[in-house]
């Protein structure tokens, strides 16, 4: 089987680029692999970004000479006589210029989609809100232990335009892929799709869970039974949003047995796929720690197994991955105060898998620009677990509010102060937890960005306390 289709519908859709008028929304860095990948192609590149010139002079540097572009605006005059229209993640398909081009049968589609449509391979894609992107990177890893031609991206790393450039059919594309791709997919159709978990995120962008859930479940689309979807059955929004799948069904679960997939007990992790059936790992093995990343191990070793990797590769690489920066990274210990570092927990559920991963009293540091969900959900855990509760942001208002009453809570104004409340009301054997529940855009210009402060911040403590001490 061809998973993308033939030949010669790819070379078709190249073909079809030449002397065509397409327009690119959003100048982040899959809106600009996009436009210059078409130019290649021979389209009339048109860009669109609604924020100022003057914010833009980087991004606008790194397109091709010869693509047009607007700033400032989504003026209508820019997508009249579009045959096509390629919107990047951080833009909302209801924009109305957007919607005036759609009605209109003009085809709108994400960047994704665009590199599927005119490259070659087969793909893995890995959605669910929270740990897409070291799943993605452990299959990314299996993959090349075993020896295959593989290439990981999407929503991490590169942008598949770019890397789809010069693929041959035998490679493999493991894709991370976001709820915002996801909703202009139309063709994308991975031979093997991963959907981890689905806990309220993204509210802000959508009306509520069920259609978050849904743009989630659009990886499912387009598959047919000779694909097959990775689905975790102890998650409740996932066993409901894959009771009709067409493809076939790997399951994972960390409670239970099941059959034909991977699942944990005392300990172990155990395949039950045929052909790759055996012990996994002893998890306590794995060089990555805590319930969220054994589950996904889990699934990313059930498509790497169904992918054809052996026992041995898949063990190999948990045995020895170490985790991605800014999810739950340790930073640093001061005085037996444990530092770590989870700036991607953007959302309640990741929060939640982060407090049940660490066992001790724990400091955390969270607040930003909220999602429009609300914090009770936390109440429990954050009772239970946290002594210290650190605000920071925009959201710290409405999180005192949900929150009140469960520990003690303090504000900080800068990622400095809240590092030095943490510490000062830590004990030996206690940790400061960075773990936000929300997006970084008020203080910071990314996740990365605010874990990378969160980190200077701790190495200045640690540097402040030797001297006090010396």
């Amino acid at each position: 089987m061809d998973p993308k289709g033939s030949e010669s519908v790819r070379e078709a859709h190249r073909m079809n680029m030449s002397g065509k008028k397409v327009v690119v929304v959003g100048l982040a860095r899959s809106g600009i692999a996009a436009a210059n990948r078409l130019y290649e192609l021979g389209a009339r590149v048109f860009v669109t970004d609604s924020k100022e010139g003057s914010m833009l002079k980087q991004a606008i540097g790194q397109l091709a000479q010869g693509i047009q572009v607007e700033t400032g605006n989504h003026s209508e005059e820019t997508f009249q006589g579009a045959a096509l229209v390629v919107v990047s993640p951080g833009a909302p398909l209801s924009i109305p210029p957007i919607m005036k081009v759609r009605s209109r049968g003009v085809d709108v589609i994400s960047e994704v989609e665009l590199a599927y449509r005119i490259g070659a391979g087969r793909y893995i894609g890995i959605t669910g809100t929270n740990g897409k992107s070291t799943t993605t990177s452990l299959v990314g890893e299996m993959l090349a232990k075993a020896r295959r031609d593989v290439r990981v991206g999407g929503n991490i790393g590169m942008p598949l335009t770019t890397l789809t450039q010069g693929a041959a059919d035998q490679t493999t594309f493991v894709v991370e892929l976001s709820s915002y791709q996801l909703e202009g997919i139309e063709t994308f159709r991975p031979d093997v799709a991963i959907l981890l978990n689905i806990t309220p995120d993204h509210l802000d962008r959508y009306p509520g869970m069920e259609e978050y859930a849904r743009a989630k479940a659009r990886i499912f689309m387009n598959q047919t039974p000779e694909d097959i979807a990775v689905v975790n059955r102890d998650d409740p929004w996932v066993t409901v949003m894959t009771t009709d799948l067409r493809s076939g069904i790997v399951p994972i679960s960390l409670s239970r047995k099941v059959e034909g997939g991977v699942y944990c007990s005392g300990g172990k992790m155990i395949s039950t796929i045929p052909r790759s059936e055996g012990l996994i790992i002893e998890t306590g093995e794995m060089k990555i720690q805590g319930v969220h990343n054994i589950e996904n191990a889990a699934a990313a070793s059930a498509a790497a197994l169904v992918s054809g990797c052996d026992l041995h590769a898949v063990r190999a690489v948990l045995k020895t991955f170490p985790g991605l920066p800014h999810r739950m990274e340790f930073v640093d210990e001061i005085r037996g105060i444990r530092f770590i570092n989870d700036s991607k927990g953007t959302n309640i559920g990741a929060v939640i898998r982060s407090l049940q991963s660490l066992t001790g009293a724990i400091h955390l540091i969270a607040g930003g620009r909220g999602k429009g969900a609300g914090y009770h959900p936390l109440r429990e855990l954050i009772s239970e677990r946290v002594q210290t509760l650190i605000l920071i942001g925009e959201a710290a208002d409405d999180m005192e509010r949900d929150l009140k009453g469960t520990t003690e809570i303090r504000r900080a104004s800068t990622m400095r102060e809240a590092v030095q409340t943490g510490f000062k009301r830590a004990l030996r054997g206690e940790y400061v937890l960075l773990s936000p529940a929300c997006a970084s855009f008020d203080m910071f210009t990314d996740f990365e960005d605010r874990g990378r402060v969160f980190a200077a911040e701790v190495r200045r403590l640690k540097e402040s306390a030797v001297e006090r001490k010396g």
